[in-house]
């Protein structure tokens, strides 16, 4: 099978590629990077990409599909379906299933239910503990060999420094990336908001930056020991921005990825108690998204990751103390990332794709992803900054209808989507195909 991508204009900072190419596709997968003048191949699926942008396939590294056990939310089929419509070639999925993904066997089925959808590749990661109780180590290397690619309690940050130190000692041997979501428990103790002039005036039990902080900086200690790959998840705060940053200046192995509704809200929206802005890490305040984009552009943060949480509306609609956390967001990262980074000027495109592509393959050793060099895997997001649309949720691909972007317009969009060389989702008139 052979897709050819014609008259696009290829970003690759992988290769130093800046400019128009043609994209040939076999087999799933790259085959060749074909200069202007060029002899083009016969017998190919012809995409004219004109004006548009072609890029590695974007990675999502925080990504909730909610299968198996919570299927009423999201299936990995419609989470799939969600990610590229959304412009995500790769999703890696949460182990917070039900039950947990603490063993090989949770690890099978989700990479065969992954591969029986044959729309975005699934990427299982698996637990730190068993059940995610922050107690007893899981068995890291059976589930790498059933398919993880890292390791996490995600919402369920490691409890104490010893235990961290030990999952990443473990994870180690296993070439593993641990993820960690900062926050202790002790000084979040129960709230719902970002702890400052907003939790006041809502009268919200406030959770404080610190309590993320506090977590950033001993992670980032515990690499320093144990020489092990560290990743912090959504980080929010100054002060863990500014701990990564440090650590990133010792030449340690640790990144961090920042969220669009991250850089894009603060906590005065959740002023009308809507809970579709209720979310963990909270929303924070302008200091602290000042300081997120800020470490977006000088090259702080690693990644761009959406943390798509879907929930079921009766979840949500309820009192904002005692609804859910999270929101949807796979369809809606790429529009925010120009509406927010690439239109302003705060990023080139080729810091974009670098944000969304580049370091997410690299950061969970996603081998032959993230870039288009000859031999990658087939995977590729067609881009176009100058597209304008709005976000409709009773039209999303997800399951769930919880986000905050409902109604939001947005300049910029992914408007292609192939995975090892198919062609699995376009926006209505966005590409024309030709044989």
């Amino acid at each position: 099978m052979r897709l050819l991508i014609v008259n696009g204009y290829v970003v690759d900072p992988t290769q130093n590629v800046n400019g128009g190419r043609d994209l040939l596709i076999e087999d799933g997968r790259v085959a060749a990077l074909l200069r202007s003048g060029e002899a083009r191949p016969e017998g190919a699926e012809v995409f004219d990409a004109t004006g548009l942008i072609v890029a590695p396939g974007f990675i999502d590294l925080h990504t909730h599909l909610r299968e198996p056990g919570q299927e009423y939310k999201e299936t990995i089929a419609s989470g799939a379906l969600a990610a590229v419509a959304g412009g995500f070639t790769s999703v890696c999925a949460m182990p917070n299933t039900d039950p947990v993904n603490d063993n090989p066997a949770v690890t099978s089925f989700i990479v065969e239910q992954a591969a029986a959808a044959r729309l975005a590749n699934v990427f299982p990661v698996g637990a730190i503990t068993k059940g995610s109780k922050g107690e007893e180590l899981a068995e890291m290397g059976e589930m790498r060999r059933a398919g993880i690619v890292a390791v996490t309690d995600d919402g369920h940050p490691v409890p104490s420094p010893g235990l961290m130190r030990r999952a990443l000692e473990y994870a180690r041997g296993f070439d593993l990336t641990v993820m960690d979501h900062c926050d202790d428990k002790t000084l979040a103790a129960g709230g719902v908001v970002h702890e400052g002039e907003w939790s006041l005036r809502l009268g919200l039990r406030g959770r404080p930056a610190l309590a993320e902080e506090s977590d950033a900086m001993r992670d980032c200690a515990l690499a320093e020991l144990t020489g092990a790959r560290v990743h912090l998840a959504h980080v929010s705060t100054r002060g863990a921005i500014e701990a990564v940053r440090r650590a990133k200046e010792k030449g340690l192995e640790v990144s961090c990825e920042v969220t669009p509704h991250h850089f894009t809200l603060t906590d005065a929206a959740c002023e009308g108690f809507d809970t579709n802005t209720k979310m963990n890490p909270p929303l924070r305040s302008r200091e602290h998204l000042d300081a997120v984009l800020e470490a977006i552009a000088d090259g702080t943060v690693d990644a761009v990751a959406t943390d798509h949480a879907p929930h079921h509306a009766d979840e949500k609609e309820l009192e904002f103390d005692r609804a859910a956390f999270g929101i949807t967001g796979l369809e809606t990262a790429v529009g925010l990332a120009f509406e927010r980074l690439v239109h302003p000027g705060l990023v080139t495109l080729e810091r974009l794709v670098e944000l969304f592509s580049v370091n997410p393959a690299r950061i969970f050793r996603l081998e032959d992803r993230g870039t288009l060099r000859p031999g990658a895997h087939g995977d590729v997001t067609v881009l176009d900054p100058g597209r304008r649309w709005t976000f409709d949720a009773a039209r999303s691909k997800s399951k769930s209808r919880n986000t905050p972007f409902d109604g939001w317009s947005f300049q910029g969009a992914a408007v292609a989507t192939v995975v090892a060389g198919r062609v699995v989702y376009r926006r209505e008139e966005a590409l024309s195909a030709k044989s």
